[in-house]
């Protein structure tokens, strides 16, 4: 019975529109004819009633006017009716002069009952539509918790049109720094004033909630207008991403408390969409790493460019697991591969059975403290001998690009991870050979909410009740989100030719007592239910991160994002086999004599002391 309900709807409307063709045909005589209809226009009105009805019937049926819901009626359903009205209107007269059987008609009729027609078929719907959202969401206006939006424009429209259908909130006011703004109504929600009355605005408006709908403003205005509604009292909620809003996806249920990825975001990346489909449709392209933070962001940004088959290499199993589920649906053809980049054995059956065309190398040993301790090898292994070897498969197997995924802890290391990704960045600068295998690496800073990051921390403690721990006032880290990271990866391995090394622009450096702040203060408390405490720099740590280093300088790209480390002259084949040798002895050194040969092989490094 369901099923039929679509069809029972179409012929109720069909039969609504029909009638209408015919009322409003008596409509128009009744108002050409003083409000009164003659008994000698009788036999007109017929004919017109005749001609139209049937007309009427099939242009309605013809355009399509019954596919959609009057629940759902919207303006290209509006604009449906205004053109089909408007055939009619032509059609009629011409249907009568043809058979000669329009006389009597008043000629006024011919405009006045199209018009009409219009206005009944439009009204319907909307009365209907306002009727079942009534009935659906009942008197929005009077319930739900008061909310301040701040920002006006096109997204807030999209955000009160949600409110207005939801009983959990009752927009009382829109707040805009732009002068333009204030004063008028948005949906029946006026704007009041700037953002620095937003504390007025509450007190007076009994308000407990601000939303910002600022998703396509810069970092800065959104923190700002967070700090405001945050020391006024409020708590600051925010919608959903600029393009869902616009979309029409945004539901209530998508507004949630502001975090501090909204505060620390970054301009949009533009892809050059061209070039990236040119590096990877239709092509094999293999990830490892494949269920890290990166490893599965880069997954999901090559899916959109229709790769022939997304190779995952991943040496966690469960990470893997995860990763495969994510892309069951996918319309992509997946692999998933376990496997060590260490085994060669097994680099040299995936490179045989699959042949990539493309890697991504983002597995890799990267948190600094564990690295320092007892796993100084381990990380010499994984992220030197481990790139070594699979560079070398993928050179030996034709591979046409290869990119690694590096960090900005390898410019002037103080630790032994970023001695070992410096160590991997000259390792594949060194396997590059004129017209083979493109070696491309791509250095940046810490991602957002990755794994091992500190924000993820940060929120278990501010959960527990504090305190925060940060290693130091002063310790400064370059951050942009995961997305961003992955996009910026793929940009480089499209506009690389081989040797580069891309520096990502990370914009300003960021305090992490700061985060830690804004993070308290974000869950709702203040340093004086949550403090914040300082315990010292871990094993390996700095102050501060570089991108460059001392023997580096950087040139342009097309890329507004990225620009080229111009690196010092190649060390040649003796050194690369050098490295080999060392990588590849039978016993496993003590973390010092590691330490040693890092600092011999990688001169810039310098372990941290204390």
């Amino acid at each position: 019975m369901n099923a039929l309900k679509p069809n029972y709807r179409a012929a109720f409307a069909f039969a609504h529109d029909v009638l209408a063709s015919g009322v409003c045909w008596v409509l128009a005589f009744w108002l050409r004819l003083n409000l009164e209809i003659p008994v000698e226009f009788f036999p007109a009105l017929a004919t017109a009633v005749t001609a139209a009805v049937p007309l009427h019937a099939l242009i309605f049926w013809l355009l399509g006017l019954y596919r959609g819901s009057w629940r759902y009626a919207s303006l290209p359903d509006l604009k449906r009716i205004a053109f089909a009205c408007l055939i009619g209107a032509l059609a009629v007269p011409a249907l009568l002069a043809f058979f000669r059987a329009g006389a009597g008609v008043p000629r006024s009729t011919f405009i006045l009952a199209p018009l009409l027609l219009a206005a009944i078929m439009s009204g319907s719907r909307i009365a209907y539509r306002a009727w079942k959202e009534r009935a659906l969401y009942g008197q929005v206006h009077l319930t739900g918790e008061p909310v301040l939006v701040i920002g006006a424009g096109d997204v807030t429209v999209n955000l009160l049109r949600e409110i207005e259908r939801s009983s959990q909130w009752r927009a009382v006011g829109i707040l805009d720094d732009d002068p333009a703004w204030h004063g008028q109504v948005l949906l029946g929600v006026r704007v009041l004033g700037a953002l620095d009355e937003v504390g007025r605005w509450a007190r007076k408006l009994d308000s407990r909630h601000a939303i910002v709908s600022l998703p396509a403003a810069s970092a800065g205005v959104r923190r700002r207008a967070a700090e405001l509604a945050g020391s006024a009292g409020l708590t600051v909620l925010t919608v959903p991403s600029y393009d869902d809003l616009l979309s029409g996806k945004v539901t209530v249920s998508q507004i949630r408390r502001i975090e501090l990825e909204d505060l620390l975001g970054r301009d949009q990346v533009i892809l050059d969409d061209a070039g990236l489909h040119q590096l990877l449709k239709g092509k094999v392209v293999m990830v490892t790493g494949a269920g890290g933070s990166i490893g599965a962001e880069l997954c999901r940004q090559i899916a959109r460019f229709e790769p022939a088959l997304l190779v995952l290499f991943e040496l966690n199993e469960y990470a893997l697991y995860c990763v495969e589920q994510e892309f069951a649906s996918a319309k992509i053809p997946i692999v998933a591969v376990i496997g060590d980049v260490r085994n060669a054995g097994r680099l040299e059956a995936v490179f045989s059975r699959f042949s990539p065309a493309v890697v991504f190398h983002a597995a890799a040993y990267k948190h600094v403290p564990l690295m320092e301790g007892d796993n100084a090898w381990e990380a010499v292994q994984n992220n030197v001998l481990g790139t070594l070897r699979l560079a070398r498969a993928a050179r030996d197997h034709g591979c046409e690009e290869f990119v690694l995924v590096s960090t900005d802890k390898a410019v002037n290391p103080t630790n032994v991870m970023g001695a070992t990704k410096r160590l991997s960045e000259q390792v594949c600068r060194e396997i590059q050979r004129p017209g083979g295998t493109r070696f491309v690496v791509v250095r940046f800073g810490n991602v957002l909410g990755s794994t091992g990051s500190v924000i993820p921390k940060f929120r278990e403690q501010i959960a527990r009740g504090g305190p925060v721990t940060v290693t130091h006032p002063e310790v400064t880290r370059y951050f942009m989100s995961i997305p961003e990271a992955a996009q910026l990866v793929l940009q480089a391995g499209w506009m690389g030719r081989g040797g580069e090394i891309f520096v990502m622009e990370m914009g300003e450096p960021v305090r992490i007592v700061d985060l830690a702040r804004d993070m308290i203060r974000l869950s709702g408390f203040s340093e004086e239910d949550i403090r914040i405490e300082f315990t010292g720099l871990r094993p390996g740590e700095k102050l501060y991160e570089e991108l460059l280093s001392d023997r580096e300088r950087t040139l342009p790209t097309p890329h507004p994002k990225l620009r080229i480390a111009k690196a010092e002259a190649a060390l040649g084949e003796e050194w690369l086999a050098g490295v080999e040798a060392w990588l590849s002895q039978a016993h496993c050194p003590c973390d010092e004599d590691v330490r040693q040969e890092l600092a011999r092989r990688v001169p810039e490094y310098r372990p941290a002391t204390g």
